[in-house]
């Protein structure tokens, strides 16, 4: 990394199309970087494999920013209101245990802001916040086509009805958090 004081974060929230497009908005983001995580299948996993739900992977994203910029728990709450914390292994019509919502924490300092973050956000929400958080394991890359995946794919029907409104979400919650607001 070429700044000492870039730290990084593991989320998960549905399919990491919709989170690497949100994060990729945000001011004090450096890098995203779509992956998997959390399984317990062997070596470096395909998505055809996370996909099938038998890998135990999630598919997440890595997130290198900058602290003095944006902190970890500004992070963490636009990360909790562009999803739905509240589904059990599931975002809109993407079903199985690879689209959980999950925070992997790399430090225990990142564990104490997750569980604080939560607590105090759980009474915005209509139901129990479910989201998981767990210490990170081994962090897969995924493959090159899941990089960038929106700003390369916007107008396929996916990108247009299910990431767009997220981030028209993002830009009505957190306008001042946005790289071009």
């Amino acid at each position: 990394m070429s700044n000492p004081t870039y730290e990084v974060a593991t989320v998960g929230g549905g399919c990491f199309w919709c989170t690497e497009a949100v994060f990729q908005e945000v001011k004090g983001i450096h890098k995203v970087v779509s992956g998997y995580t959390g399984g317990n299948a062997p070596g470096k996993p395909t998505y055809r494999e996370v996909c099938s739900g038998l890998s135990g992977h999630a598919e997440v994203v890595q997130i290198t920013y900058d602290p003095e910029v944006l902190s970890y728990r500004d992070l963490l709450v636009i990360f909790m209101t562009t999803h739905d914390p509240t589904t059990m292994n599931r975002q809109g019509a993407d079903v199985g245990t690879q689209y959980r919502s999950v925070i992997y924490y790399h430090n225990e300092e990142q564990k104490l802001t997750a569980d604080i973050v939560i607590a105090e956000l759980a009474a915005s929400f209509d139901a129990p916040i479910v989201t998981e958080v767990s210490p990170l394991a081994t962090f897969y890359e995924a493959e090159e086509y899941h990089q960038n995946y929106y700003k390369n794919n916007s107008s396929q029907g996916y990108c247009s009805f299910v990431i767009t409104p997220k981030l028209n979400k993002l830009r009505k919650l957190h306008i001042d958090k946005l790289k071009k607001a």
